[in-house]
């Protein structure tokens, strides 16, 4: 990814939260629109910063991979950024011209998969000569990636190779078969290995490209020094290189995430200085209206660091283990619920007795009234902190976006997170959480 080059321009973006800051107490108002081509715009104007960001998400994520190819949508994304072909009298450009000419501009252009959506991204000054230009070149790499044979001939020998060092590492081999316990064959759990990239090539990053990345299915997130008029030409032109269609099929529905019918234990032998020690179950999908509550009874349970339950317990009380969290990832599915720490090898068995006890409390109990009140002090005392720059507004924008959530979220934030209390919360809790059917997954411990 490029890198801004002058400290001129560094000063610019790095040197403004107070500006930032000013705009996020305004409460910067959201506007929605949809395109001609089915196209959602959301557009949060700001004058802060002479800077547009801008996101465009598909629902492409990895969840859509065939489980004998999975990793392919974090291939095909990779492989977006390797070069462009001919079109329309345009030269082809390979990674290194990409390069030079996002460089030229001063601009970013970025291509990422995660779990749900395939999301690109472009960074670029407010002048309108640059902006276009940006937008322009954006608009070629979505739309006419060349996914070049070669280059991933020797991306997948390096995808190898990272992968057979991650498995000498306890956390992965932790977390892989944490994933596995908690979501079985759904494709939340499905793991990418040396096998399945040996079944993708360029012309199934094609053929996958072209069902998914459609503009009919985009939602696109606008922050920044422009107006609406603005935004909808950037919009247009970002999906204008896409090839148009006069219908938007659906998509196959994607299987709800199966709760645990028991409790699964997975112990597996680690040569480690450290156990690693996985304890959770499928959560919550972000839609759920507990997500407010849920969200202030973890910073309690184990969300806060050094003021949480799980910290006292199981590091000030018992000195078990040097750090403990616990958290939420809540998705268009269910994503986990977890509780993650190391410890000793010969300690680990006393730390996931204590807090597989306080979680079981917590569910039953809540928290108290103090307790909450402090959750609350310090989420909504941060809040601003999570919206002081164009891209961490971006973000919050995008996430609206997908999740189709209201579009004054962000200006009702705050209320409904005061409006939360403890019966709330121990409700919640109760309503998803089973303590008694969780995963545990030990890594590296002695055997008992």
């Amino acid at each position: 990814m490029f890198k801004f080059p002058t400290s001129g321009l560094r000063a610019i973006f790095f040197g403004a939260t107070v500006l930032m800051g000013a705009s996020v107490q305004a409460a910067i108002p959201i506007q929605q629109w949809t395109l001609a081509n089915g196209a959602k715009v959301y557009l949060a104007a700001t004058n802060a910063l002479p800077i547009v960001d801008v996101q465009a998400d598909f629902d492409a994520g990895s969840r859509r991979d065939p489980a004998a190819q999975a990793g392919l949508a974090n291939v095909t994304a990779t492989m977006v950024e390797k070069g462009i072909r001919a079109s329309g009298g345009d030269p082809a450009m390979d990674q290194n011209a990409l390069g030079e000419a996002w460089a030229d501009l001063g601009a970013n252009f970025d291509v990422s998969a995660g779990g749900e959506r395939t999301s690109f991204t472009l960074r670029t000054l407010a002048q309108p000569a640059l902006l276009d230009k940006a937008v322009r070149l954006a608009a070629r790499q979505i739309g006419e990636p060349a996914f070049p044979a070669d280059v991933w001939g020797r991306e997948r020998e390096r995808l190898n190779a990272a992968i057979k060092e991650a498995n000498t590492k306890p956390a992965t081999v932790t977390e892989k078969a944490f994933a596995q316990a908690v979501y079985g064959t759904h494709p939340y759990g499905v793991e990418t290995t040396e096998a399945t990239l040996a079944q993708i090539d360029v012309a199934t990053m094609r053929k996958r490209y072209e069902q998914l990345i459609v503009p009919c299915r985009a939602k696109i997130s606008i922050v920044g020094a422009v107006t609406r008029p603005q935004a909808e030409d950037i919009a247009k032109t970002l999906l204008s290189r896409l090839p148009s269609s006069a219908s938007c099929p659906e998509l196959p529905a994607v299987p709800e995430v199966e709760p645990l019918a028991a409790a699964k234990e997975t112990r597996i032998p680690f040569d480690s200085a450290q156990a690693h020690v996985l304890i959770g179950q499928p959560g919550y999908r972000r839609a759920d209206p507990d997500h407010f509550a849920l969200n202030l009874g973890n910073y309690v349970l184990g969300g806060g660091g050094f003021v949480s339950r799980l910290t006292e317990q199981v590091r000030e009380k018992r000195g078990l283990t040097y750090s403990i969290y616990s958290g939420f990832s809540p998705g268009l599915q269910a994503g986990a619920f977890r509780i993650g720490f190391q410890t000793r090898p010969d300690q680990a068995e006393e730390a996931v007795r204590v807090s597989r006890e306080v979680l079981a409390k917590f569910v039953a109990e809540g928290p108290t009234e103090a307790e909450l009140k402090a959750a609350k002090d310090n989420l909504i005392g941060g809040f601003p902190l999570l919206l002081d720059s164009n891209r961490k507004l971006l973000g919050n924008v995008a996430n609206i976006a997908w999740y189709d959530l209201p579009l004054d979220y962000l200006e009702t934030w705050t209320a409904r997170m005061n409006a939360v209390t403890v019966a709330d919360v121990k409700g919640a809790f109760a309503r998803k959480l089973q303590p008694e059917r969780m995963v545990t997954v030990i890594v590296g411990a002695k055997q008992p």
